[in-house]
């Protein structure tokens, strides 16, 4: 089962993008669900984070206030709505997620997710 990361793409700086997190598969409802992104050479690194019931949400400081996480369960799909983007938000995005029954509340570490996405790039032009 895998997870299908959509939405990326290129895009000026100030500019915006929404990419999605979906599986056709396992219903998303029961899953802690995470974005995390990668740039080529560097360490892949925590994003943001969301519950099963969408109460909990959880943003680096870096992005806080311009990408935000949000879940819609009826339509199996996690969401991260990326505003204001910068040059330096250019990166692959992953989401990743996390069965409620396994979860241990490190959601900002890639070894607590067991399913992943392929990635979707997202380019931000200055």
């Amino acid at each position: 089962v895998q997870l299908q990361a959509s939405g990326g793409g290129l895009v000026q700086a100030g500019g915006s993008l929404s990419l999605s997190c979906t599986t056709p598969g396992p219903a998303l409802g029961r899953y802690v669900v995470g974005w995390f992104r990668q740039v080529p050479g560097q360490e892949r690194d925590f994003v943001a984070a969301i519950t099963w019931t969408g109460r909990e949400l959880y943003h680096r400081d870096f992005v806080r206030g311009r990408l935000t996480i949000s879940r819609d369960n009826a339509q199996n799909t996690v969401y991260l709505q990326m505003n204001s983007l910068k040059p330096e938000d250019t990166a692959v995005y992953y989401c990743a997620a996390d069965h409620q029954a396994h979860y241990s509340g490190r959601y900002n570490e890639q070894y607590e997710y067991e399913l992943w996405g392929q990635g979707t790039l997202v380019t931000v032009s200055s």
